[in-house]
């Protein structure tokens, strides 16, 4: 009888032991911890669709993200810079349940901003904002990435075809000069073809650069008009900030070299198209989830960083860059990691001829655009630190603006 209970006793020692390993095994994967997140669904509203290079970027890293995460979704395309963005998160929020707002355009800012006054319990984030650090409001917030880094590499694989076609006599020194297309004079347009032009400048001391603006974010038409411009003003190779296939296309035509933006353009492209600098916004996507889902608050101003898988190149397209592109890139990619390269080191430009060792930036936006924070700090324009969103805009000599009506 004895050896019978003990045999008893072992089992139901031995199926608690089980139960209890079991349990914790639970705990760690699927248990208390995540049962008490927050569900969360992501409304996304998108100035264009996908046939913009620059929504479609959005739109890649939201499906990427919220795939990873394990969280529903709703989008919302061809949402104009008007009360049509308040509108969209309001359906968003009532209609598809969201509970977490992300739009993506500068114009957007405003009417997002209402609808997280009126809605509190909804977290809202925008991307190139500028006013999250100042607008005290706990439930909406700035993103934005050190995108200047992408450009300035992406500038150093231009000056490196520069050389190139100067070492086989295709140009001459003097007649390295680049075009570039833009949308707007804003400081997230002139910040960004500032750094390209001085990563060129890193590699081809020659350099110059002119500047043509559409006066909109999307219009593939009045794109390709601008890049043929400055084609036949002498440019021999093309960048851009604005977010159709309209320069990468007259470039292919004309057979001149391509920096592309947003994503690698060398489906369409092949023989021109060198390489590209985009801002991938998974990792903040997922960030932004995860932060709801935990219940911790999101930053009111994120910047990503080549660190964090913000800032990214494609891949070098040999068939149209220099040789060398590739390694050069990396080599730099790796002074700015280690800090003994700064984009903007005062060192390396001149206003008017001038050294610049003082510049008050327009970092807390009014309605006047009024500069107002010292943005010059040992030497170096400290981009994208003071708030998230570009603030970069002195015209520096070298670069040449031949239109200027597009603020």
């Amino acid at each position: 009888m004895k050896r019978i209970l003990c045999a008893l006793l072992a089992v139901m020692m031995l199926f608690a032991f089980a139960a209890c390993t079991t349990g914790g095994d639970a705990d760690t994967t699927t248990g208390a911890a995540s049962t008490d997140k927050t569900e969360v669904k992501v409304g996304f509203i998108f100035l264009h669709d996908e046939n913009s290079t620059y929504d479609k970027n959005f739109m890649d890293a939201a499906v990427a993200a919220c795939e990873a995460m394990g969280v529903e979704y709703a989008q919302k395309t061809q949402i104009p810079e008007s009360t049509d963005c308040y509108d969209a998160a309001v359906e968003l929020i009532e209609v598809d349940g969201c509970n977490v707002i992300f739009a993506d355009s500068f114009g957007h800012e405003s009417f997002l901003m209402q609808a997280a006054e009126e809605y509190t319990d909804v977290q809202f984030c925008h991307a190139t904002g500028t006013q999250a650090h100042t607008a005290g409001l706990s439930n909406f917030h700035n993103a934005f990435a050190s995108i200047y880094e992408g450009r300035y590499l992406a500038g150093v694989a231009a000056g490196m075809k520069l050389n190139e076609m100067i070492d086989a006599g295709t140009i001459k020194a003097e007649e390295a000069k680049m075009g570039y297309v833009g949308a707007f004079t804003f400081a997230e347009v002139m910040s960004g073809y500032t750094s390209f032009y001085l990563g060129a400048k890193s590699v081809c001391p020659t350099v110059t650069m002119d500047v043509k603006f559409t006066g909109s974010w999307y219009d593939e038409t009045l794109e390709k008009e601008a890049a043929l411009a400055l084609i036949n003003g002498g440019c021999v190779l093309i960048s851009q900030h604005a977010d159709s296939m309209g320069a990468p296309t007259a470039c292919e035509n004309a057979g001149v070299p391509n920096v592309s933006y947003n994503g690698s353009t060398i489906a369409a492209c092949p023989n021109t198209f060198i390489v590209s600098s985009r801002i991938d916004w998974t990792p903040y996507f997922k960030y932004m989830i995860e932060c709801v889902q935990n219940g911790e608050a999101i930053a009111t101003d994120w910047t990503g960083t080549i660190e964090t898988g913000s800032v990214v190149l494609t891949d070098v397209n040999t068939a149209a860059a220099a040789a060398g592109t590739a390694e050069k890139i990396e080599e730099v990619k790796g002074q700015l990691l280690d800090g003994t390269l700064n984009v903007f080191d005062t060192a390396n430009f001149t206003v008017g001829g001038e050294a610049v060792t003082t510049y008050l930036a327009d970092v807390d936006t009014d309605d006047a655009f009024t500069p107002d924070t010292e943005a010059i700090k040992d030497g170096v324009f400290t981009e994208s630190t003071l708030r998230s969103a570009p603030y970069f805009d002195m015209r520096i000599d070298g670069i040449t603006l031949l239109d200027e009506n597009y603020g």
